[in-house]
């Protein structure tokens, strides 16, 4: 693993870090926010998986995350949305390929060789995490903006007892009726429907739901309101009776100007479930 960069930030360090993935072929760079108490041992970490067009810097950089994780005592991790490189297979449009891995295992050609980021989120990168940095292992929870919040969500709900909690800005919440999921899948997965159920939240909450507090906040003005259908997610949660919030927040769109309105309501979510 390299070092890209580390930077004193609210009494901690924000790190950028480059290592080989053996899941996605390629180099891969995540951020990484320890708080002042890692210095003292494992901290509890806060997962932020990021959305179509996004790299790891992002949200890094956007969110306003960072004073309030301090304020905590919460490590926060921002990995990338895809490979990346010359080798990796793109596309012209900006919700395929590079900066859109939807976090699925490709399965399909040019995608394959490369596009395996449920592997990569799941299992790959907090192996390296665990082993370089003082977080917790037992200590963790995730959250996402759209199509990562579509990946906090159906990661969250395939892991039962690994996330303390799990929060969405404006998730892509049932990608198998929208366009913002049945062009990726069909290009990651392959035409059988059947292999995209896993990774579609609505369909998830109907079938398994999430055994902790979920938290969904979602902006009444998002000019992507039709491809996200946060009503299918709802419904959803009703049918399995799931303990939750879901908050249509009147006037806000889709930008990180909407997620750092309301990132101290999810972090502070997320500490009292991580610290009791």
């Amino acid at each position: 693993m390299r070092t890209i960069s580390e930077n004193r930030a609210f009494g901690g360090v924000q790190g950028v870090y480059t290592h080989a993935s053996d899941a996605c072929g390629c180099d891969m760079t995540f951020g990484l926010f320890l708080p002042e108490e890692a210095q003292l041992g494992a901290v509890p970490v806060l997962w932020y998986l990021s959305g179509l067009a996004c790299t790891h810097e992002n949200a890094m950089v956007k969110a306003g995350a960072q004073g309030w994780a301090a304020e905590q005592g919460i490590a926060l991790v921002f990995p990338d949305t895809s490979p990346r490189g010359d080798g990796v297979a793109d596309d012209p449009a900006f919700d395929l390929g590079q900066g859109a891995g939807f976090y699925v295992n490709a399965t399909q050609a040019p995608w394959a060789p490369h596009y395996r980021m449920w592997d990569y989120i799941t299992e790959e990168l907090p192996r390296v995490l665990f082993n370089a940095f003082p977080v917790d292992e037992a200590r963790q929870a995730i959250t996402g903006h759209s199509m990562g919040g579509h990946g906090a969500l159906t990661v969250a709900m395939a892991f039962p007892g690994r996330f303390a909690s799990v929060s969405a800005f404006a998730p892509i919440a049932n990608p198998t009726a929208s366009d913002w999921g049945r062009k990726q899948f069909s290009a990651y997965l392959g035409p059988d429907e059947g292999k995209w159920a896993a990774h579609d939240a609505t369909l998830m909450m109907r079938k398994r739901g999430f055994d902790g507090p979920l938290l969904i906040d979602q902006g009444t003005s998002d000019e992507f309101l039709d491809l996200l259908k946060p009503e299918a997610l709802a419904e959803a949660m009703a049918h399995r009776r799931q303990p939750g919030i879901l908050r249509m927040q009147k006037g806000y769109g889709h930008s990180y100007f909407f997620i750092a309105s309301f990132m101290e309501d999810h972090v502070n979510f997320h500490a009292s479930a991580l610290l009791g």
